[in-house]
Order: structure tokens, then sequence, then C-alpha cells
């Protein structure tokens, strides 16, 4: 990963744990003096989207039922801002699929690990210990996910779903340690 002007680091530990501490309370307290909006952490999960369905595309193109337009994605990513994710390492319309698989991997900065902290972590910070706040952030999570699957114009790729399965988890996990809960009782 890229720090600045040329200094690179690698985030990842020898056990392949992903970001350092130093590096997830940096992101963290981006989140909490409004460094990092809930738009770019959108941007980022669709990129992840994107990553996903360009390596699915380009490796199965003749099993897809509708022609894969590439430069519609490709316009797509050039018009995200990764530096306000965190994201400054190389452009990802300038990587060859190897290094997208990568980045997409599970110890990859879009991958379902790191992206799922993001997103969690987005809605933990700005919910604190208030339950209406973490509950809206989460149908937020939903939410954006459902408009997600719209503009995709279907199922998205599994790892979609893992990541918004990793995400709930954290959010719940929060959630119900402080007494709330996730049912609607009301009629």
């Amino acid at each position: 990963m890229q720090i600045g002007t040329g200094t690179t680091i690698n985030p990842y530990t020898q056990s392949g744990v992903p970001q350092s501490q130093t590096e997830t309370q940096d992101f963290n307290d981006k989140i909490k003096n409004g460094d990092i909006s809930g738009k770019a952490l959108s941007q980022a999960y669709l990129v992840e989207y994107s990553l996903k369905i360009e390596n699915y595309s380009s490796t199965n193109l003749q099993a897809q039922s509708a022609p894969f337009d590439i430069t519609k994605v490709t316009d797509l990513l050039k018009s995200i801002d990764f530096q306000s994710i965190g994201y400054t390492g190389k452009a990802i319309t300038d990587m060859n699929l190897a290094e997208a698989k990568q980045l997409v991997s599970e110890e990859g900065f879009f991958g379902v690990t790191q992206t799922s902290n993001r997103l969690a972590d987005f809605v933990l910070n700005g919910g604190g210990d208030n339950l209406d706040t973490l509950k809206a952030g989460r149908e937020g999570i939903i939410s954006g996910f459902n408009q997600a699957e719209k503009m995709w114009g279907g199922k998205l790729p599994d790892i979609s779903y893992d990541t918004l399965t990793k995400t709930l988890a954290k959010i719940d996990e929060k959630i119900s340690s402080l007494g709330g809960s996730l049912l609607d009782t009301t009629a």
C-alpha cells in the first residue's frame, strides 16, 4: 500500500491479518472526524462488486447471458475517489487480472474482511451507544446493498453477500451488547 508520496508499506502481518492496529485506528479517526463519508464507503462497496464481476466476466465471457460492457465498468471505476476511502494503491483501471484478484481476495483492501470492517466501523463509530442510530445505520447498509443490486440488475457476486453478512453481524453484535433487539415487535 502506498502512503503519501513514494512510501510503500505492506499492511499485512506475516500471519495474513489485514491492517495494523494503527491503520485501523487512523481509519476510525477519519470516520469520526468526517473525513470519510458514507458515500465514500458506499463507493468502496461498489468497487468491490465491480472488480469481482470484471474478474468473473473476463474468465467466462461465453457463459454470460448478456454482453459485458467493460467500458461502462471502467468509466464507473474512474469516477470513484479511492483516496477518500483510504485506498492509495495502484489505479484500479491500470491493474492486470492477477492484481485485481489480489485486491478482492480475503487479504485484499476490497476483500470481505476489510470491506465489512470499514462498513461496520462507519456505523459503529457514528452510532456510538445510541441504539436508534445504530439501527438506522444498519438499515442504511441494507438499503445501500439493495440499491447496488438494482444498479447491477439482479443478483450480485457471492462476495457481496458474504460482505453484507459479516458487516451486519458486527453491527448486530454491538446492538445486542447494548440490550437492543433487531426484531420489530410493533404491529
